[in-house]
């Protein structure tokens, strides 16, 4: 996965794309991984392997985070949920990356055109 790094958030491994992350261990100690999805994408991966991906509880799982079964998931459908999350990212981060530069170069001009900086 292309620009993927590791991290830590919170005392917990986590796995970014462009400095936003797409999965963390931070559930490593219930036997979970968590996967930033879509809502539709969880509700499809929910339906089809029950028992390997659940929701997260609360507003984090009904906007698409999912607890992923580690110990349930063989390494096809680990690798295949851990791209899916990535993907959501990177899509993510190509359209709110070219709001901020817009917002960026055009709040610089403005300041500097008034003397601020």
């Amino acid at each position: 996965m292309p620009g993927a790094e590791e991290g830590s958030h919170m005392g917990a491994a986590d796995f970014r794309v462009g400095g936003r992350i797409f999965a963390t261990l931070a559930s490593q100690s219930q036997g979970y991984g968590n996967l930033m999805l879509t809502p539709e994408q969880q509700a499809e991966f929910v339906a089809e392997q029950p028992d390997i991906f659940v929701p997260i509880a609360g507003g984090w799982g009904r906007m698409g985070a999912t607890h992923i079964r580690l110990a349930a998931a063989n390494e096809d459908v680990l690798e295949g949920a851990l791209r899916a999350a990535w993907k959501v990212r990177v899509e993510k981060n190509a359209r709110t990356g070219s709001k901020k530069r817009t917002a960026q170069v055009s709040g610089g001009l403005k300041s500097k055109r008034r003397g601020k900086r």
